[in-house]
């Protein structure tokens, strides 16, 4: 089963197809046969395409929504320029499976997506305002050019983390706040953690039930999760994807004060402190400079520049809190995971985060360490007794075998 994977924003489209059916599943031999982004939606777009392993590609061409971006991504696809000899008309595309950011209370795993479910992902709007009005156009762009006849499937972030109990869940505000108007601890990144936990599981040849864990997602968006048995028991984004690590632009936790602060002395709108909150703080906000990890790196080498400094420490400070949090909160973990653009890609942020965990049993290998650069393995030392890993994420593809298992009516194993 060819698959199509879509994750809609407000002015870009990622896709990815992959190749999967339960048995690839069971013996994990799924293929991607392509990726790609259209950025820029709305003028002259910018489209990334890259066939298997191949070489990335960019073209240009003017594309006004997100139905335009996919009629282009779907002419590419056909055409011989793409060279994806399996995909050479729309039939031979048989499903597609969507990243839906909020599933709120309603959707606790992935779901084929019926008119009942699209009024439930519309129903979350006042949530993810930002995120949901943008998931459901690429839902309809596709049921438009594709009709009703291709089965499509949402894969909430939110989902994973439906096991979260309520004393983690609920914020100490009075009750009815949450009766009304379903204000509480949702989290996000979900498809990722979820990924990485089963990744591990898989390669220590451990159950569901064995699987003990603080996974963090660290990218330009950043979360923590404890995991236990498996499941999601916490994690440090909230309501909204605001709270908990700092971030490339978004500030992660502070004093709610600040925000009435804020607006008096700047003169600021509700909207418009919310704004400031999410994409002008985090890394960015503190180094003046940049929300790009691997830029401050660099600089920090070359000029050793006070505020770029306090930006990594920042950063790094509040992920080994939260690392020590969810330790206390869960009784102990086997494993500390890293995975995200900086998880993955950063051993300087990694080894700065883990200095401060010896008194937990985890001792950094610095070659280890060094030599894991978006690759999968171990980076403590042999006598560690809390390891650390590093694991790249792969939510597209937890998204294709969601989208198989929906249609066939299977049970995903998380």
């Amino acid at each position: 089963m060819n698959v199509l994977i879509l994750n809609a924003g407000s002015s870009s489209l990622k896709f990815q197809v992959i190749a999967t059916d339960l048995d690839r599943i069971k013996k994990a031999s799924d293929e991607r046969l392509c990726r790609g982004q259209v950025e820029r939606i709305g003028g002259e777009a910018i489209v990334t395409v890259q066939n298997r392993n191949g070489p990335r590609r960019k073209l240009t061409a003017p594309i006004r929504d997100v139905a335009a971006a996919l009629d282009y991504v779907l002419r590419w696809l056909a055409s011989d320029i793409s060279e994806v000899a399996e995909i050479r008309s729309l039939g031979d595309l048989h499903a597609v499976g969507h990243r839906v950011v909020h599933g709120g209370e309603t959707f606790h795993e992935s779901a084929l997506i019926t008119d009942d479910v699209l009024k439930g992902i519309e129903d979350c709007i006042d949530l993810a305002p930002l995120h949901n009005p943008n998931n459901l156009k690429g839902i309809l762009a596709v049921r438009e050019i594709f009709g009703r006849q291709t089965p499509q499937v949402a894969v909430f972030d939110t989902a994973f983390h439906s096991t979260i109990p309520e004393q983690a869940y609920l914020y100490a505000l009075p009750y009815h706040l949450y009766r009304r108007h379903r204000i509480r601890r949702y989290g996000f990144h979900g498809t990722s953690h979820r990924y990485v936990a089963y990744r591990y599981r898989t390669l220590r040849s451990l159950t569901r039930e064995q699987t003990n864990l603080v996974t963090l997602h660290l990218g330009n968006g950043c979360s923590a999760c404890a995991i236990r048995g498996g499941r999601s028991e916490d994690t440090s984004m909230g309501m909204t994807p605001l709270e908990g690590l700092v971030m490339g632009t978004r500030s992660g936790d502070l004093d709610p004060a600040i925000l009435n602060l804020m607006a008096s002395k700047e003169g600021l709108s509700p909207h418009e402190v919310e704004s400031v909150l999410n994409t002008q703080s985090g890394l960015l906000g503190i180094s003046g400079l940049t929300n790009d990890m691997k830029v401050l790196e660099d600089e920090l080498k070359v000029h050793d520049d006070r505020r770029v400094r306090l930006a990594i420490e920042i950063f790094c400070y509040r992920a080994r809190k939260y690392v020590g949090a969810f330790l206390a909160a869960m009784g102990g973990a086997d494993a500390v995971i890293f995975t995200g653009g900086i998880g993955e890609n950063s051993p300087q942020v990694r080894a700065r985060i883990c200095e401060g965990l010896a008194w937990a049993g985890l001792n950094l290998d610095q070659g280890r360490n060094e030599q894991m650069v978006a690759r999968e393995g171990l980076i403590s030392t042999e006598d560690s007794t809390l390891n650390a890993w590093v694991i790249p994420t792969d939510e597209e593809l937890l998204i294709a075998r969601d989208t198989v298992r929906c249609i066939l009516g299977e049970p995903h194993p998380g």
